[in-house]
């Protein structure tokens, strides 16, 4: 296994690190929509919020040389199922016709008060 930071993605909230390299997998952590720079959260609603998270899975992504076209799948957490449509609809624009395996679910709190929260599970390019 590989850990990997990211630097343009936020520093951790806690003892994990923003990925992990192993068997052709990039195991991205959840992100929320932390400013990199900041480190505060952005955005009241989950709109704004959103386009953030994507942002920094990016970031992330960038990191290991892949983009969203390479992820696999994806767990999605949300406050309230309220802000499901909403999440939906930017979730589909950052990924496009690119369509992976995805859980939505709702949960009880997110980290810094936040609305939402993705994972992401990538694949590695060869060589």
């Amino acid at each position: 296994m590989q850990i990997l930071s990211a630097s343009g993605a936020p520093a951790a909230v806690g003892p994990y690190s923003h990925a992990v390299r192993a068997n052709g997998l990039l195991f991205c952590s959840g992100q929320v929509a932390l400013d990199p720079e900041k480190g505060v959260l952005v955005g009241e609603d989950v709109a704004t919020q959103t386009h953030q998270v994507f942002a920094n899975i990016r970031a992330v992504l960038g990191e290991a040389g892949l983009t969203l076209s390479d992820v696999a799948k994806t767990t999605v957490y949300l406050q309230t199922m309220d802000d499901f449509g909403t999440m939906n609809g930017i979730y589909a624009e950052h990924f496009g016709d690119h369509k992976p395996a995805r859980s939505t679910v709702a949960v009880a709190g997110l980290p810094v008060g936040a609305l939402v929260e993705i994972e992401v599970l990538a694949v590695l390019k060869e060589g």
